[in-house]
């Protein structure tokens, strides 16, 4: 029997995937590259906003046109499962899992395989541990979830309830899954987590991300460590010390600022000021000097007016991101913010909003981008993008492209900066690791 997984969303869906496709590996699944190719199609879904939802219903359709011509058993899981549960059975799934039940897949595939309707949300996260199979989109890179769940409401986000309150894994179990990775050969790891810096309040025995980060480093054949997503109130000094002094550690943040009007930040719930929050990227960058920081901003959020873009203008424009990902006020039903607010600032409004941040952002990216020029830097080398250049990122999680060869994947490469864009940046290879460092296996 062969199996397809669509994945929509995020970094955790990502993992998500990859931990179904391993469990379904190991009762004898095997993967298809295609859904047309397959016996059983998961969707993995995300809810964050309207349109990731539409998208999921608009995968889920196209499977049941498939499943109209022949036997195809199709399943649903991630946020849209968690929130619409089993009404997805109505609308043609064959089983829809939780975003704490996905290590119940097979038992959801077995039964539908035998005609049953199956419907399971129960919580099984304590089952999550490093000796889970997981069937890996890279051979260098892995995600490695660290917590679940966010407990932070604000009132425009359905995370906290589609994905429930926190939940921190053990740090040995973590810390056990990345030696494992080390032993197979994968010199990086991104720890992820809806609000990662949570990590370890709920265990209550002194583990904390800053803590982890330090235990990670120490293993050998790890070269670099990421972590998302970060909280601002979350983001404490330890952790900043942490990224100053280790090596490994990349030098990148994302901090979702959300909004620069302070009575829009309230309205979100987001427990911080404009002022808190460039005063906290003034403490890392007096650590950090070279840290990237990076964010999100919602445009248009019930009652935003000029004065409050405005504000959010200048935020953008003192904090200088590397990156800012824009996105629309979309409404998610159960919300506090759907609940209470009305969304009545127009469409087009919103829209002029993101364009003009859009364009503010290129004009820094650009600026910002120019200090590469003629220098060169390290990066591991990633993945061969459509146009036919491979790529790979500095410890700042900045692109870079460059020509090359299947062979340097996952090898170190020393690239010379040549040309400048708001985006990528592209230069020469003037060195390759020839070999990476073997990794003892008595850890």
């Amino acid at each position: 029997m062969r199996f397809y997984i669509k994945t929509f969303g995020c970094q955790m869906n990502e993992n998500d995937s990859e931990t179904m496709a391993g469990l379904l590996m190991k009762e004898g699944f095997t993967p298809a590259s295609a859904p047309e190719e397959a016996d059983v199609v998961i969707i993995n879904t995300c809810a964050v906003r309207r349109k990731s939802e539409e998208k999921a219903y608009s995968e889920l359709g196209q499977m049941l046109k498939i499943k109209r011509k022949r036997k195809l058993v199709v399943g649903v899981a991630g946020c849209v499962a968690e929130k619409e549960r089993e009404k997805l059975l109505e609308r043609g799934a064959d089983f829809v899992l939780g975003t704490r039940a996905v290590l119940k897949v097979t038992e959801a595939v077995k039964r539908a395989l035998q005609g049953e309707k199956v419907a399971l949300f129960e919580d099984h996260l304590d089952e999550y541990t490093h000796e889970l199979p997981r069937i890996r989109s890279s051979k260098h890179h892995a995600w490695v979830t660290i917590i679940f769940g966010c407990d932070r409401f604000c009132t425009y986000c359905i995370v906290p309830y589609t994905r429930g309150r926190e939940k921190s894994r053990p740090m040995e179990d973590i810390l056990e899954e990345v030696r494992e990775l080390a032993k197979q050969g994968y010199r990086e790891v991104t720890f992820l987590g809806q609000n990662v810096d949570a990590y370890g309040k709920d265990l209550k025995d002194g583990s904390s991300l800053a803590k982890l980060l330090e235990e990670a480093s120490k293993i050998e054949g790890i070269e670099r460590i990421w972590f998302l997503t970060s909280y601002p109130t979350d983001f404490s000094d330890e952790l900043i010390e942490v990224i100053a002094r280790n090596p490994k550690v990349a030098k990148s943040v994302h901090l979702p600022v959300q909004s620069g009007s302070n009575r829009i930040l309230k309205l979100m719930n987001r427990s911080y000021t404009k002022e808190e929050y460039l005063a906290l990227l003034e403490r890392i960058r007096s650590k950090v000097p070279d840290v990237a920081i990076s964010s999100d901003i919602i445009v248009g959020f019930p009652t935003e007016t000029e004065e409050d873009f405005m504000e959010t203008i200048d935020l953008v424009e003192k904090a200088q991101f590397e990156r800012l990902n824009l996105a629309i006020y979309s409404p998610r039903k159960g919300t506090v913010a759907w609940k209470h607010y009305k969304d009545e600032v127009p469409y087009e409004e919103k829209v002029r909003r993101m364009q003009f941040l859009m364009n503010l952002q290129k004009r820094i990216n650009r600026k910002l981008n120019e200090r590469y020029k003629g220098k060169t830097v390290r990066v591991i080398v990633e993945a061969q993008a459509k146009n036919g250049l491979f790529y790979g990122r500095d410890i700042r999680n900045k692109i870079i492209a460059f020509e090359g060869e299947e062979w340097m994947i996952g090898r170190f490469a020393d690239v010379k900066i040549e040309k400048i864009t708001a985006g990528p940046l592209y230069g020469k290879v003037v060195w390759i690791e020839e070999t990476p460092s073997p990794v003892s296996t008595d850890k």
